[in-house]
């Protein structure tokens, strides 16, 4: 497995990174038998360190945490029981796919924009119907199953997740709505 330990403008010692190794093949050998890549990223926050980590899987998943404390390693600890629970949680899912798929997931290519807010006193633009885009960037769109979505958005925190569902290999979307459940949108051409 790759590591990429770093720290946002501050130092980041050999015996830190020995102990995020350690700590995370600890966790990962329990629940996932194959991660690819570790990012791990501290950075301070006013008075307490803050500790970002990201890890792919070989089944196109990717699991993120998130832990601040007053302490740096305190931090990774919160974020590495974070993420212990996340894996636990789906430990049955996570092993049941592994068997399935004989393949690896299949990752498209895809356009992703962030488009710049306009401002209310800039009157010459708000005549023009397209925004300004301000980010382009590549993405990959995994083909994979609506369950394996909904526990892709669910480990990585994030509000949407677009995929190809591998049943019928048309684009689909699973968010997270405002009462708290679920959605799926499955276009039907």
């Amino acid at each position: 497995m790759r590591y990429q330990i770093s720290g946002k403008q501050i130092d980041i010692g050999e015996a830190l990174q020995t102990h995020v190794k350690t700590e995370l093949d600890e966790i990962l050998g329990k629940y996932a038998g194959r991660p690819t890549e570790a990012s791990v990223t501290f950075s301070k926050s006013g008075h307490e360190f803050v500790s970002e980590a990201i890890v792919h899987l070989s089944t196109g998943l990717t699991v993120q945490a998130k832990g601040q404390q007053h302490e740096i390693y305190s931090a990774f600890d919160a974020a590495t029981e974070k993420m212990d629970k996340q894996l636990r949680r789906y430990k049955r899912r996570l092993k049941d796919h592994h068997k399935e798929r004989s393949q690896p997931v299949e990752l498209s290519d895809a356009g992703s924009y962030i488009l710049a807010a306009r401002e209310e006193s800039d009157e010459a633009e708000q005549t023009e119907d397209a925004p300004v885009i301000i980010a382009e960037m590549e993405s990959k769109i995994p083909s994979i199953s609506v369950g394996e979505a909904v526990m892709q958005m669910e480990l990585s925190h994030a509000p949407v997740v677009v995929f190809r569902n591998e049943k019928h290999n048309r684009v689909n979307v699973v968010y997270r709505r405002d009462d708290g459940n679920i959605g799926w949108i499955d276009p039907k051409s």
